[in-house]
C-alpha cells in the first residue's frame, strides 16, 4: 500500500522536474544568456589554448549565463512553490540548485562534451553540423538534463 507521504514525495519529484525542464529550456533558449556569452562561453578553442590563450577569457561569459540561467529557474522553482504544496527544504533547493550549476558551467565549456564523445567512439557525432544537426549541442542538451534529473531528486530528497 502507498502511504500519503510517498505519493507526496512522487508528486514534488514530478512537479520539480516538470519545472526544471521547462526553466532549463527558457533559461538555455530564450532569456539566460546573452548572444555575447552563449557565443564566448566556450573561449578559448582549443587551437588558442596550445598557442597558449588563457582558458579565463571565456569563463566570465560562461559564469555570467549560470547565473543568469540560475536567476530563471530560481523565480519558476519560487513560484510553483507558491501556488502548489511542494514539499521543498531550503537545503534541498541549495543542494540541486549547486549541483545544476557546478555541471552546467562544466558542460557549456564545450571541451568537456567533446572529450566524452571522443572517448567513448563518437567522434564523428562531435563534428557533426549538419541537416540541422549538431552533435556537440545535442550532446550538451542530453548532460544538461541528466544534471537537472539529479537535482530534482536532491530537491525533493533532502
Amino acid at each position: 500500500m502507498t502511504s500519503i507521504e510517498q505519493v507526496a514525495t512522487l508528486a514534488t519529484f514530478g512537479g520539480v522536474w516538470a519545472v526544471l525542464s521547462v526553466s532549463h529550456n527558457l533559461a538555455d533558449h530564450v532569456i539566460g544568456q546573452t548572444d555575447r556569452q552563449a557565443g564566448s562561453k566556450a573561449a578559448p578553442s582549443a587551437d588558442e589554448v596550445a598557442d597558449g590563450v588563457s582558458p579565463r577569457r571565456g569563463w566570465g561569459a560562461c559564469l555570467g549565463h549560470v547565473a543568469q540561467y540560475h536567476l530563471v529557474m530560481a523565480v519558476m522553482l519560487g513560484l510553483v512553490w507558491a501556488v502548489l504544496p511542494l514539499r521543498m527544504s531550503w537545503t534541498g533547493l541549495a543542494a540541486g540548485l549547486t549541483v545544476s550549476a557546478v555541471t552546467h558551467a562544466f558542460f557549456d565549456r564545450r571541451w568537456p562534451v567533446r572529450w566524452l564523445l571522443e572517448h567513448i567512439g563518437s567522434k564523428g557525432f562531435a563534428e557533426l553540423k549538419a541537416a540541422g544537426m549538431n552533435g556537440l549541442y545535442l550532446t550538451d542538451q542530453a548532460l544538461h538534463q541528466t544534471a537537472l534529473l539529479v537535482s530534482a531528486l536532491l530537491i525533493t530528497l533532502l
